[in-house]
């Protein structure tokens, strides 16, 4: 049975055993073939393009092609017997496509039944030199080189190699007789790792049989020491990295046998009169084996939308050849993968509140080699490298997990917390901001029990003093309770211009702090307003309010502070205004050291937190005391 009915028996059996299968399960065409990047449990493994002749098909640009215009041929044909070699002739006509040897045919279907060749022109008449230049569109990873001639193989050639789409080119191989001589290399140098990425010169191919027909082979790992642990050596990777081929032809091939006589046909205005033969370079198959470089996280090569060639990556990453994670896959660095370790990319840890993340080496070497990524922006009121906690003012809601968008809680507008809160930062599980001294709340928004608020951003809650009434009305000799010291007014806390007549001084106090000095309280005043001053005149600003102790203990008078009080004192008892030794009119108790510094009140003063309506009815009593109405009331 000959050979293509051979090919269509195999080709029979496997159509009927297609259809079988598809009898048993009729969906077995619609499932999935498994992702060879990843094993069955979904667990990323290394997954490489197959093995292919990337120059099939590609364009080969070539610097020398026969038949423009036509022109004829003749080499020596070598037998394998003692019989002597023959000359063969043939014409290249560009015109015509039987007698054509155009570039496409280095890289078409090779078949020994139907042989096609390039052929350059004749060197006879043009230089020696021939480039082949193959560009294969993307980056491959090959094992060879093979160039199957029609024609003597070339006595000189070089093979270069470019990594970027042909800006740049390095020698690859080079073959030659005259390595020294023609390409400053020594013939037959050893490769060490020290050199393994270094072009090596041979004279090899001159001794293989038969001189014409015969083939060139440059394999790239061979002999090289790395090469049996090819995973682990980035040398040998970058040295199998391709993108583009191109051979040189030096020399021709010498024929060992010439002077076979000339053409038969002299008719023919192309034969050739001389007895010696043409020279020209022909190759019937150009082949670069080799795999699309997609460093191990991607199982074939796609074109995308410009037609360009580029790998179809798995394993979190991308670029032509996966060179790259993703965007927010920079939780550890891009790797290659190896048969152990798949080395995929990993997303950053962002609890789902950020969309960008980078790379931090330093945090990557400090994680034992396990985490690197810095979330970017984090979102939701969070904070962290891995937005993990609440920024400044904001605090953890215990009831949300942490990847929740409002599982951080709080305000940073909240005056009270700015103005209260000892610090930004709160307590991540509670919410608790460190409050100053007086201050309490979750955000720090209000005066703690036993203090008042002030108007003092630095001490916005100061204490209220403690007073025993019992202890210092008892420090009199006929001790009385409170409510019988402080009869005489109690209740009796309206104004009039009979009251304003009798006292001899009256003002707008604005308190703001507070001590004891022995049995003495001593208010820092601001004065807002003088209404009516006698003796010494007051002027507006900062000013000292003394009251006894027992007064202030039975709340006659009731101080508060950060608070206005209308205050009227004098010659019915209370103490009036001035500085100088002596007791007050009314048996007044007298300040420390005997002087009294500032305003003195006590039982029997007017003291009445502060309306603004009494404005307008105080100025009305200072016009009718300037009219002498006091002197009748």
């Amino acid at each position: 049975m000959g050979e293509p009915w051979r090919c269509l028996l195999v080709l029979i059996l496997l159509t009927c055993s297609a259809f079988s299968h598809s009898a048993i399960n009729p969906f077995s065409g619609q499932q999935t073939p498994p992702d060879p990047c990843y094993d069955d449990q979904g667990a990323a493994r290394r997954c490489i393009p197959e093995f292919i002749n990337a120059a099939f098909g590609k364009e080969v640009m070539v610097s020398s092609v026969c038949g423009r215009p036509a022109s004829r041929s003749c080499s020596v044909v070598e037998r394998s017997d003692d019989r002597p070699s023959v000359r063969s002739c043939q014409i290249c006509d560009a015109a015509d496509p039987r007698r054509a040897h155009p570039a496409s045919y280095l890289t078409d279907l090779n078949s020994a039944h139907n042989l096609t060749c390039w052929q350059s022109e004749n060197l006879n008449t043009s230089p020696h030199n021939v480039t082949l230049t193959l560009s294969l569109g993307k980056k491959f990873e090959i094992t060879y080189v093979s160039l199957q001639f029609c024609s003597p193989r070339p006595e000189s050639l070089a093979i270069y190699k470019s990594m970027d789409y042909g800006k740049t080119w390095m020698p690859y191989q080079f073959y030659s007789s005259q390595c020294r001589r023609l390409y400053n290399r020594p013939n037959k140098a050893s490769i060490t790792k020290q050199n393994e990425q270094e072009a090596l010169c041979t004279d090899g191919h001159t001794d293989l049989y038969p001189l014409s027909g015969g083939l060139i082979a440059f394999s790239t790992l061979d002999g090289r020491p790395s090469g049996k642990d090819f995973d682990n050596s980035p040398v040998l990777q970058d040295w199998v990295t391709v993108t583009d081929i191109r051979v040189v032809f030096s020399r021709p091939q010498l024929p060992r046998e010439q002077g076979l006589g000339a053409a038969s046909n002299s008719d023919d205005p192309m034969a050739v009169t001389s007895s010696l033969p043409t020279y020209f370079y022909a190759v019937g198959d150009f082949q670069v084996g080799g795999r699309c470089k997609c460093n191990g996280h991607g199982s074939r090569c796609l074109k995308d939308k410009e037609g360009k060639l580029v790998c179809d990556c798995k394993h979190n990453t991308e670029g032509p050849e996966c060179d790259r994670c993703k965007p927010f896959h920079y939780d550890r660095p891009w790797q290659r993968a190896n048969a152990r370790e798949a080395n995929e990319c990993l997303a950053c840890n962002c609890n789902l509140h950020a969309r960008r993340c980078r790379f931090n080496m330093e945090l990557y070497k400090l994680s034992g080699r396990k985490s690197g990524g810095v979330c970017m922006n984090c979102r939701h009121n969070t904070a962290g490298r891995h937005c993990h906690y609440c920024k400044e003012g904001f605090y953890r809601d215990m009831a949300r997990p942490i990847t929740h968008r409002r599982a951080c809680k709080g305000s940073r507008k909240s005056e009270s917390f700015s103005v209260g809160a000892a610090g930004k930062t709160c307590n991540q599980t509670t919410g608790q901001c460190p409050c100053k001294d007086g201050v309490t709340g979750i955000t720090c928004n209000r005066c703690a029990k036993g203090y008042q608020q002030s108007r003092s951003p630095v001490a916005p809650c100061i204490k209220i003093p403690v007073v025993n009434p019992t202890v210092v009305v008892s420090s009199t000799e006929e001790p009385a309770d409170c409510e019988s010291y402080c009869k005489p007014v109690k209740g009796n806390l309206k104004i009039n211009m009979k009251k304003y007549c009798k006292k001899d001084y009256a003002v707008q106090v604005n308190v703001l702090d507070m001590e004891t000095v022995g049995d003495w309280a001593k208010f820092s005043v601001n004065l807002v307003s003088v209404y009516k001053s006698r003796g010494e005149p007051l002027k507006r600003g900062d000013n000292i309010l003394w009251v006894h102790m027992k007064d202030l203990a039975c709340k006659c008078p009731k101080i508060q502070m950060s608070k206005r009080f209308l205050v009227m004192g004098g010659s019915d008892g209370g103490t009036g205004t001035g500085t100088g030794p002596g007791v007050g009119p009314g048996g007044g108790a007298t300040s420390p050291g005997g002087e009294r510094i500032g305003l003195m009140a006590d039982k029997n003063s007017l003291v009445i937190q502060w309306r603004d309506v009494w404005t307008r009815r105080l100025r009305k009593f200072q016009r009718k005391e300037k009219k002498g109405k006091c002197s009748k009331a």
